[in-house]
């Protein structure tokens, strides 16, 4: 069975308080984490991982790319980030396929719902997040003490290696 997860961007945003506060300086980089730490929840759980952000006040066409194994979707003009992420619940709905969507609007959870995904708030994407990421370090720690490979390895190399396990460059 196909897992896939499909983040309401900017709402994820406005609810992580480390995100939150971050924004109001530098949006971009607040979008980045969010996107890396996907790219962690990716690896990590190998769901297929989706980020969508609202595009509908910018002009322009829709905007489609993949940052690590995550996708990244700024919608089109006049097209918000529930209308997206509504019609993808719609397209990915089949029997082979568990759809959860992460977003604290209440209403888009419900609507979500009654097209067959499963809904998860912001707050607890940020919980299930924490804990994979103490998960991360407990394995990066205890393979290390283990030094699988009996050649020593300084800490940069060992990030870097742990870069190219998540699909980072």
């Amino acid at each position: 069975m196909e897992n896939i997860l499909i983040v309401d961007g900017y709402n994820v945003i406005g609810a992580w308080p480390e995100l939150r506060s971050l924004k109001d300086l530098d949006f971009a980089k607040a979008r980045d984490i969010l996107i890396e730490k996907m790219a962690e929840y990716q690896a990590f759980t190998g769901y297929r991982v989706i980020v969508v952000f609202d595009a509908h006040m910018v002009p322009g066409i829709e905007k489609k790319s993949k940052n690590f194994k995550v996708e990244v979707i700024f919608t089109r003009e006049n097209e918000t980030a529930d209308e997206r992420i509504e019609k993808l619940a719609s397209e990915f709905k089949n029997v082979n396929t568990r759809i959860f969507v992460a977003t604290s609007d209440y209403t888009e959870q419900w609507v979500v719902f009654a097209k067959g995904a499963l809904r998860k708030s912001s707050r607890e994407l940020k919980i299930e997040m924490e804990d994979i990421e103490k998960r991360i370090d407990r394995k990066v720690k205890s393979a290390r003490e283990r030094n699988f490979s009996n050649i020593s390895l300084s800490e940069e190399i060992a990030e870097i290696f742990e870069k190219w396990r998540r699909g980072q460059k």
